[in-house]
This record gives C-alpha cells, sequence and structure tokens, in this order.
C-alpha cells in the first residue's frame, strides 16, 4: 500500500512539475484525460490480447469487432486511439492533434461517451514537448503489470490526482471535490450494500466510487447497486463520467440545475450521500416558492441549505437513509424559517445523528461543516427503535494536519466515528456515552436547548465562538498585511532620505 501511496507522489510530482505556468483548473483536464486514455486502451489490450489468442470462451472471436468487447464491459479503441499509437508518436509536434482524434474516434464508437472526452489537446497555447513527456510519464503506469491490477492502479491514480487538483486551485475551485477521508466517513457510516444510491451534487463522483469501494471490501455485488446523480456543471460532469468508466461503475448521472430540473424526479433513493455546495446564495429560490418538497416549511430564498435537506428528504425510500455535508451554521442558524424547519424536521422524528467536523477539512473552503444523518424510518425492525434519540458526536478534536493547510481523518478517526453510529444505531449494539465525544440525547432534551443541533451543546464541552477562520489562513493573512506595511514603511523611509538629501541634510 505505501508502495502505492509513493507511487501516487510520485506521479503528481512529476506531473505538476510539468504543468509550468498553466493553470490548475485547466491542467486537469489535460492530465484527466489522458489518464483515462490510458486507462482504456490498457482494458481493451488485455480483452484483444485474450480474444486474439482465442482459447476457451473467446475461441472464433474477432478482436478488431467492437461488438465482442460490449458484453465484457469494455471500451473499443480504434487503433488509432491506441496507448501505443499514441506514444509512439509523442514527441511529433502533431501530437496534440493526434489526441484529439483519438477522443473523437473513441466517443463516435462508444456512445456513452458521447461529450465526454477533453478535445484541448491541439491548443496552440498548450506546449507540445511538455505534452509528449506527460504521455511518456503516464505511459509509466501500470507498466510490468497485466490486467486488472493496471487498470486499478490507474483508477487510484485518477482519483488520487482528483484530490490533487482540488488542492491546488484552492478556492478557485475544488467543488468537484470532497476529501476522501469525509467520502469514506459517510460511506462507512450509512452502509450501502444494495439498494438506490442518490447525489443530487455529485461533482467529480466520488461518493459513488467510495460506495462501490465499499461493497467490494465487504464482498458484495456492485450489480446490487443502482447509481443516481445529478451535478449542474458540465465540465465536472465529464470528470465524474469518465471517474466512473474508469471503475466501471453504470450510473445514470444527468446534467442540470438539481432544484430548478430534477431529472429523477420519482426516485426513492435508499441511500443519499452528498456534499452540496455550502449557503449558497443564487439558488432561484424565490422561483420555488411553492414547490412541493418544502414539506417542513419554505427554506429563506438568501440560502439553500434547508432546501437541500428537503430535497434529499424528498428522494428518500421509507427507509431510507442520508449523509449530508452542511455548513456548521446549519445546526443552529435561525434566519429566516431555518429554525422553524429543523425544528419541524426534528419532531417529525427524520434527524438520527449530528457530526460535528474539525476545520481545514476542505480544500475550497474555510467555513467549519458538520454532518447530517437522516433517517425515514427510524422505528424498523433493521435497527434499534431510536425515534425518540439523537446521537450527537463531537469530531472536532480528530483527524492530523498532512500539510500546513488541510487536515484529513485517519482510518482510525473514520472507525471510531462510525463504529459510535453503528453501536448506537444497531440492535445488539453496546453503546455508552464518552464525555466530550459522543451523547445521545432525548428530543426532550433538544426541545429545551431550543433545537440546536451542535454536539458541542450535548456532549459535555462548550462550544467556542469563532469566526470559523483556521488559524493558519488568519496568519496568511496577517503576514502579508504586515509585508506590504514594510514595504510602505521602507518607501516612506526612501522618500524621507531623499527630502532630506535634497536640503543638505543626508545621513
Amino acid at each position: 500500500m505505501n508502495d502505492i501511496k509513493d507511487l501516487e507522489k510520485t506521479l503528481w510530482a512529476a506531473a505538476d512539475k510539468l504543468r509550468s505556468n498553466m493553470d490548475a483548473a485547466e491542467y486537469k483536464h489535460v492530465v484527466l484525460g489522458l489518464i483515462f486514455l490510458k486507462y482504456i486502451s490498457d482494458a481493451f489490450n488485455d480483452l484483444h490480447s485474450k480474444l486474439t489468442k482465442g482459447e476457451g470462451e473467446f475461441e472464433g472471436a474477432d478482436p478488431e469487432d467492437a461488438d465482442e468487447y460490449v458484453a465484457y464491459n469494455v471500451f473499443f479503441v480504434p487503433e488509432t486511439a491506441r496507448w501505443k499509437y499514441l506514444q509512439d508518436r509523442a514527441k511529433q509536434p502533431e501530437i496534440g492533434k493526434l489526441i484529439d482524434n483519438a477522443m473523437d474516434e473513441i466517443e463516435k464508437i462508444n456512445s456513452n461517451l458521447k461529450g465526454v472526452l477533453p478535445k484541448i489537446y491541439a491548443d496552440p497555447e498548450l506546449n507540445k514537448t511538455r505534452l509528449g513527456e506527460l504521455i511518456d510519464l503516464i505511459g509509466t503506469i501500470g507498466f510490468n503489470q497485466e490486467g486488472h491490477e493496471a487498470k486499478d492502479l490507474l483508477g487510484r491514480v485518477y482519483e488520487y490526482f482528483l484530490g490533487q487538483f482540488a488542492d491546488a486551485e484552492g478556492k478557485k475551485g475544488g467543488q468537484f471535490y470532497t476529501p476522501a477521508s469525509i467520502v469514506k466517513l459517510l460511506v462507512e457510516m450509512l452502509e450501502p450494500y444494495e439498494g438506490r444510491v442518490y447525489d443530487g451534487a455529485c461533482g467529480s463522483g466520488g461518493m459513488f466510487v467510495q460506495s462501490e469501494k465499499f461493497v467490494k471490501e465487504h464482498q458484495g455485488n456492485i450489480k446490487n447497486l443502482s447509481i443516481y446523480g445529478q451535478e449542474s456543471n458540465p465540465t465536472t460532469l465529464r470528470l465524474a463520467k469518465m471517474n466512473l468508466a474508469i471503475r466501471g461503475i453504470d450510473a445514470k448521472i444527468e446534467l442540470g440545475d438539481t432544484f430548478l430540473n430534477d431529472k429523477h424526479k420519482d426516485l426513492k433513493a435508499d441511500f443519499i450521500i452528498a456534499n452540496p455546495p455550502f449557503n449558497i446564495s443564487d439558488w432561484s429560490g424565490e422561483q420555488l416558492r411553492d414547490d412541493h418538497r418544502w414539506k417542513y416549511g419554505v427554506p429563506p430564498a438568501g440560502n439553500a441549505n434547508y432546501a437541500w435537506l428537503q430535497h434529499f428528504i424528498s428522494k428518500l425510500s421509507n427507509s431510507g437513509t442520508a449523509g449530508i455535508v452542511l455548513a456548521n451554521g446549519s445546526m443552529n442558524s435561525n434566519t429566516g424559517t431555518e429554525g422553524e424547519i429543523r425544528k419541524n424536521m426534528i419532531e417529525a422524528g427524520l434527524v438520527d445523528c449530528m457530526v460535528s467536523l474539525p476545520a481545514q477539512l476542505f480544500y475550497n473552503t474555510a467555513i467549519p461543516a458538520c454532518l447530517w444523518f437522516l433517517a425515514k424510518n427510524r422505528t424498523n425492525g433493521k435497527f434499534r427503535k431510536r425515534s425518540n434519540e439523537i446521537l450527537f458526536i463531537d469530531a472536532r478534536n480528530l483527524g492530523v494536519m498532512v500539510n500546513r493547510r488541510n487536515r484529513e481523518f485517519t482510518d482510525e478517526d473514520v472507525k471510531q466515528i462510525a463504529d459510535t453510529y453503528h453501536s448506537w444505531r444497531n440492535i445488539n449494539g453496546n453503546y455508552s456515552d464518552i464525555a466530550g465525544f459522543c451523547k445521545s440525547a432525548t428530543i426532550e432534551e433538544v426541545k429545551k436547548n431550543s433545537y440546536v443541533l451542535m454536539p458541542g451543546r450535548y456532549v459535555g464541552t462548550e462550544d467556542t465562538e469563532t469566526d470559523g477562520t483556521p488559524f493558519d489562513e488568519k496568519m496568511q493573512t496577517l503576514t502579508t498585511k504586515l509585508a506590504e506595511q514594510f514595504a510602505q514603511n521602507s518607501e516612506l523611509e526612501k522618500i524621507i532620505r531623499e527630502n532630506l538629501k535634497g536640503i543638505g541634510y543626508e545621513f
């Protein structure tokens, strides 16, 4: 495992070095498109070799017939789009045009990839020497490995690079990506073994990839999961479709605004796992005052947090559960109708568990976040009856700093939080409150706390009042300002010296 992590870091460092002055937001599509191309070419070559040998089930097969590949869920790659063909020509000036043509050819013959693949490589602004070097670098992924091992490695590299690009873009981007440790926590807590999984703000598809991993790690069958998603950004949607194609995940992901144009209107999901954008004000709330989804109250037009919560509730099946990432303010806000909506949701028995998260988990925002776990039926036979309780977990002190800016949960942190939830929720669980970490509170206790859902109110520690800005970010702002003031003082000193010199007082 460490060898693979070292490989990921080495590849990233090399690829990032080739970026030169190119913006990370643009370069991401150059790199991820090539990784995808390498992946489908490797998968094709693996099956092409078996078909060529013609042994066993492959006897009599035509390796150049695209139909032969459909049954094995492998994309057919035309000869001029195969990795070897392109890498052999990586040093030629027309390599960009050759790659764009390859992407076109693949889309023509594989209709489910139509409009998905990037065709940006012939751009005159893209340095073709660097492009050739990048092709050679990506060509080393899976080298001396065969079949699924090489393909799995490419999938991991794609996923790792998504995270690194989100980090590189920082506040300028990164909305397409939820950090891996948060995704893992959501999936481990919800345990989506089988059924319909939905994400109405699916970004690059990380929730679906982790759900698939969870099923495989627990010896389940990925075919028992049906995946549905929606994404409003067409560029991000393409990243998601490539991400899922690399994993061989069949998903119904649609393009469109989830509030204005719900593409899965009749869906009732067994699991909802989502990280919608925090505190968005331009969500067309004024146009949706009479929407059927606002069962617990009309959300304020200036903030979509409670619109997201109610949208996801409307999508849950009768026994469905949801895990949703939202800004901390959603746990105690009384802006507009938010306090009343929260009260109604609590009294309806929908809120199952609340988790407060540490700062600095996200690449694109310093806003502290929390996890909402909702359950449509908390008295069903699968789990312990808990309709009069809410579990509060304060995880603000967990996680480790992986660099100067970012924190992530360790596997041990994920296990501690998930096990706490499961021991509380499950019929044979052995749950007990832990001061400062977790508390099972009654609805009456929550009512006495004015329906505020901040775990710090219940687990035995006081909430500290902060502005939500991480220390490192504050220090960066202060030192930048100080540097500006130093520069101004230096300039002022220079002017004074010149003026004094002009009247004969040089020193």
